[in-house]
């Protein structure tokens, strides 16, 4: 039996638990990354990107969080789960959210990052498209998805 997780919206005295979540995970499966740049991300996680999205949480009985989404422009901008809590359908409550009630239908992956590929891969996205570089412009490359078709984001996969 999963344990309890329901979705919140994050305050900003949530931040830094964020930023942790996000810098945890980072380090989990972005291990291309070198350590000046994982630090330079962080200060844009807090300094801007945060309150560029529209974010959810989810939290355990306890109100730990576990993971959060930021969704901005009908894209999943930021998904990251506590790496503690990874495999427990913390990023698929979380994505399934974003797509079913934020209407999101876009996102981009780290080539570089397998694990997340296979992921939106099997959620219903589908590559369609490849840039060389980052947001920042730094040579990581990002494969741009989208919801295929067939999966709208009124099917009783997205409302569960």
């Amino acid at each position: 039996m999963k344990p309890l997780q329901t979705l919140h919206t994050p305050r900003y005295s949530d931040y830094p638990e964020l930023a942790r979540i996000w810098e945890d995970a980072v380090r989990a499966t972005h291990n291309f990354l070198p350590e000046g740049y994982i630090q330079l991300l962080r200060e844009h996680v807090l300094g801007k990107y945060l309150d560029a999205v529209m974010l959810v949480c989810c939290k355990d009985g306890q109100g730990h969080i576990l993971g959060f989404a930021g969704v901005a422009n009908h894209r999943v901008d930021l998904l990251f789960v506590d790496p503690r809590f990874r495999g427990q359908g913390v990023g698929q409550r979380l994505l399934r959210h974003a797509v079913a009630e934020l209407n999101a239908e876009r996102l981009d992956v780290n080539e570089q990052n397998p694990q997340a590929l296979g992921f939106y891969l099997h959620e219903g996205f589908e590559v369609i498209g490849r840039s060389e570089t980052d947001g920042l412009g730094q040579p990581y490359p990002l494969l741009h998805m989208r919801l295929a078709p067939g999966h709208t984001h009124s099917s009783a996969k997205w409302r569960k």
